[in-house]
């Protein structure tokens, strides 16, 4: 059976899995291929198919993401590993990047902090758009912290991304860190009984890059209050959040002394906080 045969039967079969079952036919085949999507959309479609094309659609057939399967995720233009070890990165994210850049318009950050930096994409994304910046990226687990290493060192960025360990959990973990003229992260933040979370991200990605407690706070609580001692003079926090969390997590940047700016993802949806230190 040819490669578009393959696809088009492999498309069905996802239907019930994916809700993009096409798009991840066509990634997992042309990993197969050792190819690019593209390429492998304008070339192979009458090609043989390979042999390890079936294990990686069962595995998908079982609910592993693709990204694990393949071993990569694109991310605002970039390739980054991913392990079991680290949350998958998300194009709604990118959002966070967005608002760095209209924020600084012509200008450039200095210094930059990723806290939670899982794949490290937040950060790279960053120093990728200003490269004459360097930063640091916090991470509390060995493996995903060896993954941002890794990441950084394969976008040769490991010169100006420093990933060290961090948790913001601990006492005294924003010691020498500081100032930073932007600050990075998209925390845990999903209710541990969250009904709406998709199966394969509860099954598959890592809980504690997820899950925040009963109300998907408690990581806010800890890290928010800190962000005023980490900011350079006229720095800013951008900050994920959940859709519904947009007034809780303004409340307590609010009581923190910081002031709130919403920023919206591609569909719309609350995603961010730009937060800026009004004491300054």
């Amino acid at each position: 059976m040819s490669v578009a045969d393959t696809l088009r039967n492999a498309a069905r079969a996802l239907e019930g899995v994916s809700p993009s079952p096409r798009l991840d036919a066509e990634l997992l085949m042309a990993d197969a291929l050792g190819t690019g999507r593209s390429e492998m959309l304008l070339r192979h479609g009458r090609d043989d198919v390979p042999e390890v094309f079936a294990p990686l659609l069962e595995k998908r057939m079982a609910g592993q993401p693709v990204a694990q399967i393949i071993g990569h995720q694109e991310f605002y233009g970039l390739s980054f590993k991913v392990t079991p070890a680290v949350l998958i990165p998300r194009p709604d994210t990118e959002t966070l990047i967005d608002a760095a850049q209209q924020a600084f318009g012509d200008r450039a950050p200095t210094r930059i902090l990723d806290c939670g930096t899982g794949t490290g994409a937040l950060l790279l994304a960053a120093l990728s758009i200003w490269p004459e910046s360097t930063g640091i990226g916090i991470e509390r687990s060995p493996a995903a912290l060896a993954v941002a290493q890794e990441n950084a060192a394969e976008l040769g960025m490991a010169d100006r991304a420093a990933m060290q360990p961090g948790d913001w959990t601990a006492p005294g973990w924003t010691d020498d860190l500081g100032p930073f003229d932007l600050i990075l992260s998209n925390p845990p933040y999903v209710e541990t009984d969250d009904p709406d979370l998709a199966p394969d991200v509860r099954a598959y990605e890592p809980p504690e890059a997820l899950f925040a407690g009963a109300d998907g706070l408690d990581d806010y609580r800890q890290l928010v209050p800190a962000f005023p001692d980490l900011l350079a003079k006229d720095g800013i926090v951008i900050i994920e959040i959940g859709s519904r969390q947009a007034d809780t997590v303004s409340a307590i940047a609010r009581a923190t002394g910081l002031s709130v700016e919403l920023k919206h993802d591609l569909a719309n949806n609350p995603r961010a906080l730009l937060l800026r230190d009004i004491a300054e």
